[in-house]
């Protein structure tokens, strides 16, 4: 079963700046399969909890997918955040605080 997808603004502007062809189609691949099963990622507690993350990795480098499932009549999965591992959970952290 395919789920709906919804990308926040974070994740949306960091897939617009990416130049390589080949790392957007590693994230491409990473976000289909992520909607084939939403829960392959690993999910985050503490801060992160209900957060999922998926490592993508591209010429040497870890890069990181955060993202949520809305489980309400057909399942959506929200990409919240992607980006270089690098200061990855303290953006996302400062990002999440920003809804609560």
């Amino acid at each position: 079963m395919i789920h709906k997808l919804i990308i926040l603004p974070p994740a949306a502007h960091f897939f617009k700046k990416i130049k390589e062809k080949p790392l957007k189609s590693a994230f491409q691949k990473a976000i289909d399969n992520i909607l084939q099963n939403p829960y392959i990622g690993d999910l985050k507690t503490g801060d992160l909890s209900g957060v999922y993350c998926c490592d993508v990795f591209y010429n040497k480098t870890n890069y990181e997918l955060a993202y949520t499932i809305i489980e309400e009549n057909n399942e959506t999965v929200v990409v919240i955040l992607a980006g270089t591992r690098e200061n990855f959970y303290n953006e996302l952290k400062r990002y999440m605080k920003s809804f609560n």
